[in-house]
């Protein structure tokens, strides 16, 4: 099932505000300039990255936000949507977006999807970290995940509402960046894009197949 859900982000320079609020009402944080560590032993080289400051939406793009988003551009309702009610629900991120769903999202609200280098940065600070919180053991306090075989799936009721895990928040303040819904960045997918990666604002491949998604999700499992 599709659990993907729109994390915006817009420009910002180095002297810029710790937080500021976007066009759709959503709270964004600055995410300073300067290297970081991108990649890993599994997922592609471990290589230094050279990121310009942005800022991010803190938490993940909750439905009732989507909701003002479909009213005003009359878009095609996401995937299971009609089992979403809005008073119990409208504080849940948004799921069953699709790629163009997120960028439209995006746009209307006067932002971007991140890159995968934004994105990565914004949960690996600069100290190279495993998680968000740092390295320490991921645990039901600090995500939503491994939600299959223990709970039944339950749609909307199944997530947390978005930034209720206070302990897994990035040293950006930013929230649910694992666990609860996947979330959608700007990049093509390429095997070889980590090897291939230029050493300064990484935009991903020109063209490909594929968008990434990054992060997990209720359903995800722990990687040991």
């Amino acid at each position: 099932m599709q659990k993907e859900t729109p994390k915006a982000s817009a420009p910002a320079s180095q002297s810029g505000q710790a937080g500021i609020i976007g066009k759709d009402g959503a709270p964004m944080v600055l995410v300073i300039g300067g290297e970081f560590t991108m990649g890993d032993r599994v997922f592609g080289p471990v290589h230094k990255v050279h990121l310009d400051a942005f800022y991010m939406d803190q938490y993940e793009v909750r439905t009732s936000l989507y909701a003002a988003f479909l009213r005003a551009i009359h878009r095609e309702k996401p995937y299971n949507w009609q089992l979403m009610d809005l008073q119990m629900d409208g504080d849940r991120p948004v799921i069953g977006v699709d790629w163009y769903d997120a960028e439209a999202y995006c746009r209307w609200a006067g932002k971007r999807l991140p890159t995968e280098a934004e994105w990565e940065k914004a949960v690996r600070w600069t100290d190279g970290r495993t998680y968000p919180w740092g390295n320490g053991r991921l645990d039901k306090s600090k995500a939503s995940y491994n939600w299959d075989g223990k709970r039944r799936w339950e749609g909307y009721r199944t997530l947390s509402l978005a930034g209720s895990h206070e302990a897994g928040r990035s040293p950006y303040n930013i929230y649910d960046l694992a666990g609860n819904v996947w979330e959608w960045v700007a990049d093509w997918y390429d095997r070889d894009a980590y090897k291939n990666s230029p050493t300064r604002n990484p935009q991903g491949p020109p063209a490909g197949e594929f968008k990434i998604f990054r992060g997990g999700s209720a359903l995800s499992h722990r990687r040991m």
